[in-house]
């Protein structure tokens, strides 16, 4: 696959490292929901970089291994692509299971089990064990995973302590040493970022599924914080685990009425302008300032196709106009004035 153009690169924060407005979320490598060959997988990969896509997130979560592995075998330490990881689990070995076995929401993940650990020295062990998985010297962006009650309910408030008492300054060490380029967090509530930069300096956060065309909770204070403090945002989950490409899963569960009944209004503005909802779902949080990319997963090469032209779609003005006049967009959402890939 050929880009019709270049896709625009974007710095995070103060630093130097950049992302293409279009990356790459790397979780369904890791098989979740359904297994995927490896020749599917590297596939995947090639034809994404082939679109110019030029930024892959992944994590040791995504099929306990797996999906870091996957990337590494295709990208290695290949110059001009982004690469981020993330820590906060470390991966134990185990016997391996049986052909189908879903473990944590990925099939045939490779043999080993996550543990929370975000102090100093599980961070410092994830790091590695993700380098040699990645078969990368230096890993771009270093995100902390899942910190917050919605993951650890009533544990949280110890699990912040042990990243702030110890995960951050690991972080900070590594990026010192020149091992990382970013630092930041990798999370699902936008409420456990704001407890942490009111601690901790990040140059990114890849929040997943808060900041979409269907909740835009997010602008009430997170995204203008921000905005002051010089922090990049990366979108992860721009079609809310899947419902607003037609999908039957809402933030990785079943979908609630209140959610279908939106989603079929919002379909419905956008079938007026003979627009598809998913190109609507994947160009509207780019018109943020805040916001440097979105993520979608991608876990064949049709799909990789099908995410460049939604995000190339030209979407008239009047469709962003009619979603707010329909309360379907908050008030104060920024919108894309122009193709977002200017």
């Amino acid at each position: 696959m050929t880009p019709a153009y270049p896709l625009p690169r974007r710095k995070l924060g103060s630093t130097a490292v950049e992302v293409t407005a279009l990356g790459f979320g790397a979780a369904a490598l890791g098989n979740l929901y359904r297994a995927i060959p490896d020749a599917t997988a590297q596939a995947c990969l090639d034809a994404a970089l082939d679109a110019g896509i030029g930024y892959v997130d992944t994590a040791p979560h995504y099929g306990q291994g797996l999906s870091e592995r996957r990337v590494g075998q295709t990208l290695g330490d290949r110059a001009g692509i982004t690469v981020s990881s993330k820590v906060g689990r470390v991966l134990t070995p185990v016997a391996p299971s049986p052909a189908g076995t879903e473990r944590h929401g990925f099939i045939d993940g490779d043999p080993f089990e996550p543990h929370f650990d975000y102090s100093y020295d599980g961070v410092m062990r994830s790091f590695e064990s993700s380098r040699k998985r990645l078969k990368r010297e230096h890993i771009d962006i270093l995100l902390t995973h899942d910190l917050g009650r919605q993951t650890h309910g009533a544990d949280a408030p110890a699990h912040m302590k042990a990243f702030l008492a110890g995960g951050y300054k690991a972080m900070r060490d590594l990026k010192a040493q020149g091992l990382i380029g970013a630092i930041g967090l990798g999370v699902n509530e936008w409420q456990v970022c704001e407890e942490v930069m009111a601690h901790a300096d990040l140059d990114v956060i890849l929040l997943a599924g808060r900041y979409t065309l269907l909740e835009q909770g997010a602008l009430e204070s997170f995204l203008p914080l921000c905005e002051a403090k010089g922090v990049s945002v990366i979108v992860g989950g721009p079609f809310n685990s899947g419902i607003l490409t037609g999908g039957d899963h809402y933030d990785y569960g079943q979908v609630p009425p209140e959610i279908c009944t939106r989603v079929t209004k919002l379909k419905a503005v956008c079938a007026a302008h003979d627009v598809p909802l998913a190109a609507a779902a994947l160009q509207f949080p780019l018109a943020h300032p805040a916001v440097a990319c979105v993520i979608p997963g991608m876990a064949d090469a049709a799909e990789v196709t099908a995410n460049v032209a939604l995000f190339a779609r030209d979407i008239p003005a009047a469709l962003w106009d009619d979603l707010k006049t329909e309360g379907l967009l908050h008030d104060h959402a920024p919108i894309p004035k122009a193709r977002v890939l200017t």
